[in-house]
């Protein structure tokens, strides 16, 4: 997974960085990065909004220019909400979950959170490698930089924490839906009153591929098909 660098651009808010902060913990981002804070950045409010991330806060690192905070990064990703301002010169234009293609294993990513009031100037999205826009409404099209930033941390790091949660090891694998298939068609085979098992299998097939059973359920159908006992007609 690629080591992400969240880097804040002259923050006005103290509110905003306090919620930043929580984002950033909620997706286990270790250290804050601000470039030249516009408001007192470990102040009250932001304090008070970082709840359980205060450390961040307190903890945050400053730097004087955007070059300087991500000089050390493999690529940089800018980020707004008014795509216009990067399609002006041509950039590469991604959703969040696109995003992760233009990446490689291995790369030290640094996320630009632009401005709370401007956002990233057209000049600084010109120094990143790539720009992430986030469709909304076009009634109210831009988001606040805490709601984009979790959007963004989750599409980097879904797969990662999805694995954390141990979510994938709750559902049936390639050799379970095989295995159960097998079941099926053994319990068919020699059915007489069925004219195209085949037909049937591949329906059986296809409905236990898209339901995504948990192995759980597998194993709950699979005993269902060992003890069925064949009746003479349908």
């Amino acid at each position: 997974m690629q080591n992400i660098k969240v880097v804040l651009v002259e923050p006005c808010y103290q509110i905003n960085i306090g919620y930043m902060a929580r984002v950033m913990k909620n997706f286990g981002i270790e250290r804050m990065h601000m470039v030249a804070p516009r408001c007192k950045y470990d102040g009250k409010q932001a304090i008070q909004y970082s709840k359980h991330a205060v450390g961040l806060v307190k903890n945050a690192k400053l730097y004087k220019t955007i070059k300087e905070a991500t000089k050390d990064c493999d690529k940089v990703i800018g980020t707004t909400g008014m795509w216009y301002k990067a399609n002006s010169t041509f950039f590469n234009i991604y959703p969040p979950d696109k995003a992760m293609g233009f990446m490689k294993k291995g790369d030290k990513v640094a996320i630009l959170i632009g401005r709370d009031d401007i956002g990233l100037t057209k000049e600084e999205l010109e120094m990143c490698d790539a720009t992430v826009f986030i469709p909304t409404s076009k009634d109210y099209p831009v988001l606040n930089i805490s709601h984009a930033l979790a959007i963004v941390l989750y599409e980097m790091q879904k797969n990662k924490l999805i694995d954390e949660h141990t979510l994938h090891h709750m559902y049936a694998g390639k050799p379970m839906l095989d295995g159960v298939t097998n079941l099926f068609w053994n319990s068919i085979k020699d059915r007489k009153d069925i004219r195209n098992k085949k037909a049937v299998l591949m329906a059986f097939k296809h409905i236990i591929n898209r339901a995504n059973p948990t192995k759980k359920e597998l194993n709950a159908i699979s005993i269902g098909i060992t003890l069925r006992r064949p009746k003479k007609g349908l």
